[in-house]
């Protein structure tokens, strides 16, 4: 399996965890839309899980 496969998901996946931080730190801070911030990290988390599942899926039943 190539490591180049999971790269895609991987960036998608740390993105959602910097967007994660920064709403916390908002919402810590009581900045306006750390609400906001913080869903949509989580949210972009997901994605890249989901994903990264699809991927990896694919690869098991092309075995």
């Amino acid at each position: 399996m190539k490591a180049k496969q999971f790269v895609p998901a991987l960036l998608i996946f740390i993105f959602g965890i910097i967007l994660t931080i920064i709403g916390a730190l908002f919402k810590i801070q009581h900045w306006p839309y750390g609400s906001v911030i913080l869903t949509l990290g989580s949210v972009v988390e997901v994605i890249g899980l989901i994903v990264l599942i699809v991927i990896l899926i694919k690869y098991f039943l092309k075995k």
